[in-house]
């Protein structure tokens, strides 16, 4: 069976702890100057709890089912209640789970997530346990069985982050489109590591801290970075800028997007269904102004429910169009 898209990463098991007794404190030391935090020794009232699923690849792969292609996601989650779920979920949806391994060497990848009214943003903290998805082995993979146009590699972290040169390599030599959205593991790699990496990518989607990373330089202009990265990689690059809006490029030009105002519930998520929902419309189209069109109202009705999976757009549904600015990039 050759499917559309294959994708790779992790899948996760997400618990949501809302409450208002999460006081925002200010701390230097934190990364943006802000932190999350609760009394030492009290036990702390909670107003709500919710459990999702989530992780990048499973939630680049519920787009792509969404959006009417044959997908199939490659992992592993840990031989429990929570990688039971993950796999109910993704076969309800219709999405292929051939390649999805379970381990009793680890549980399933979690993450808590600790949300706070008070919050500036609806910004949230996530504390992270990566568990089975890291046990996945190249040797595990039946390599041969990978047919796909695309693969989509989601953030490869821990021991998994091993495998991204291989699926880059062995997609390459097979004729494989590569769509990247690489997390800090692999933008960390030595310069030449990386440098023989991001040129096979035929879609690069970043954030701006990721930006940094890849170009190895600091993020003065979205020209600046975006001329750096395109001298990186030949294929279309994405950096989205959180609620700046987006920027892309082909090499020639630069396309800049704007987000779409809505009411925010929760962001977990937010750069998945953007950076799936791009690659969907620009699978069919080869545009790149409708698929940051595309990309953003995905990401619009995503962040407008909890859960990083929910409401993400059908094929055909009708859906809020931003205007897309264009002009040289050199």
């Amino acid at each position: 069976m050759t499917y559309d898209i294959i994708t790779f990463g992790s899948g996760t098991r997400d618990v949501y702890l809302v409450g208002k007794n999460f006081k925002i404190v200010e701390e230097k030391k934190f990364f943006g100057g802000k932190g999350i935090a609760v009394s030492l020794g009290s036990k702390i009232e909670i107003d709500n709890i919710m459990f999702h699923t989530g992780g990048g690849a499973t939630n680049a792969a519920v787009t792509f089912k969404k959006q009417g292609f044959k997908v199939s996601w490659c992992g592993m989650v840990g031989k429990d209640i929570g990688g039971s779920e993950i796999l109910r979920q993704l076969k309800d949806l219709g999405i292929d789970t051939k390649f999805v391994f379970r381990t009793d060497k680890a549980p399933t990848n979690y993450s808590v997530i600790l949300s706070s009214p008070q919050a500036p943003d609806k910004e949230r903290t996530i504390l992270v346990y990566r568990g089975a998805s890291s046990e996945l082995s190249s040797n595990m993979i039946p390599w041969s069985k990978l047919a796909a146009d695309w693969f989509y590699l989601a953030p490869l972290s821990g021991k998994l982050a091993k495998l991204f040169p291989q699926l880059v390599n062995y997609g390459k030599t097979n004729g494989i489109k590569i769509a990247m959205n690489p997390g800090a593991t692999q933008l960390n790699m030595k310069d030449d590591a990386l440098k023989s990496i991001l040129p096979k990518a035929d879609a690069l989607f970043l954030n701006q801290e990721e930006a940094v990373l890849a170009a190895r330089m600091p993020y003065r202009s979205d020209r600046g970075i975006l001329k750096k990265l395109s001298n990186m990689c030949g294929g279309v690059i994405v950096v989205t800028k959180g609620p700046l809006g987006a920027v892309a490029t082909e090499g020639k030009r630069m396309f800049t997007i704007p987000i779409i105002k809505t009411k925010v519930v929760d962001r977990t998520g937010a750069g998945d269904s953007f950076c799936s929902g791009f690659l969907s419309e620009f699978i069919r189209t080869k545009n790149i102004e409708k698929s940051l069109q595309f990309g953003m109202a995905n990401s619009a009705v995503n962040i407008a429910k909890w859960g990083a999976k929910e409401d993400l757009l059908e094929r055909g549904e009708k859906f809020k169009k931003m205007p897309v600015a264009v002009s040289a990039l050199r």
